[in-house]
């Protein structure tokens, strides 16, 4: 994809920040051009992560988003940043905000401000949608904490973008898989035989393949509307044990195991509970439209066989 090349020559030198670099961020960087195209940078408080960022193309920035004193030489460093490092999980003073957003939005506030800021959240703010296909006009309400503090970093994306004139596009984001990426796909799940619900008591999941993300995060950068919210997902209308059951089938492995809602609380952990009592289904014609992404993998089936 080329976002630079209709731009006039002065300016076809963009500064990208990607903040919070993993597996995505590595992503974003290749359909960026590694550098080619775009000085690109990455924060990161781990110093023996440098040699993999510059691989990358990215210039490492040490910092720490828990460390707010150690974000203050982003002020006016990029002309694009995105920002996909979540909320801290523990030792949280108040369990609705995410200081880590925070901080860098404050330290972005200093000097010049960027361009345009796309951050990554969740599609769990919408909560339990009991099924019902939903779109980014639907308000959130998230149920747990981890999606409050994600609401709570969008409002904040959002007061960059109203008080400075920033681009500012919150990306939600659904279960991230490929077949490349560490832990993104059901194998291990499937492996261990976990249950899942049966058909009268499952609920509707989303999916995005790792690269369609990130090439969504990257044209997010240059095409995103100002305080846009952008459903990033992709064609597929499964239940969750169904795509426990497709998986299966492609990899060869036995199906897994269907229980009773009433009775999954006392064969599942609590983090995969709370997934599976929400259900919906969520509309993506925005991000074709606006962002103009072409999906590589429109359905889980065709991302697990590529």
């Amino acid at each position: 994809m080329s976002f630079l090349g209709a731009l006039p020559a002065r300016f076809r030198r963009e500064r990208v920040l990607i903040v919070g670099c993993g597996d995505v961020g590595l992503r974003t960087a290749g359909a960026l051009g590694a550098g080619r195209r775009a000085r690109l940078l990455a924060l990161t408080s781990s110093p023996e992560r440098a040699p993999v960022l510059r691989a990358a193309g990215l210039v490492p920035l040490q910092g720490n988003l828990d460390d707010p004193r150690s974000l203050r030489r982003l002020a006016g460093v990029a002309t694009r940043v995105l920002h996909l490092a979540p909320p801290p999980s523990q030792d949280m003073a108040d369990w609705r905000i995410d200081p880590r957003t925070r901080a860098l939005v404050q330290a972005l506030a200093q000097r010049t401000p960027p361009l345009a800021l796309a951050y990554g959240s969740t599609t769990g703010v919408y909560g339990d949608r009991e099924g019902a296909w939903t779109s980014e006009s639907q308000p959130a309400q998230p149920r747990t904490p981890r999606a409050a503090r994600r609401v709570d970093a969008e409002d904040r994306v959002r007061w960059l973008g109203r008080a400075l004139g920033v681009r500012s596009s919150v990306l939600r984001i659904p279960g991230i898989y490929a077949n490349d990426r560490e832990g993104g796909t059901p194998r291990e799940r499937l492996q261990r035989g976990t249950p899942v619900l049966r058909a009268e008591d499952d609920v509707y999941t989303s999916h995005i393949h790792a690269d369609d993300l990130a090439r969504a995060c990257a044209l997010a950068l240059w095409r995103g509307r100002a305080q846009r919210v952008v459903n990033v997902v992709d064609d597929s209308e499964l239940r969750m044990g169904d795509y426990f059951d497709l998986a299966a089938d492609l990899y060869g492995l036995p199906r897994p195991p269907r229980v009773a809602r009433d009775t999954a609380q006392d064969q599942l952990p609590l983090v995969l509970l709370s997934f599976m009592s929400e259900s919906r289904r969520l509309r993506n014609e925005r991000m074709k439209r606006e962002l103009g992404l072409r999906l590589r993998y429109p359905t889980v089936a065709e991302g697990l066989r590529a």
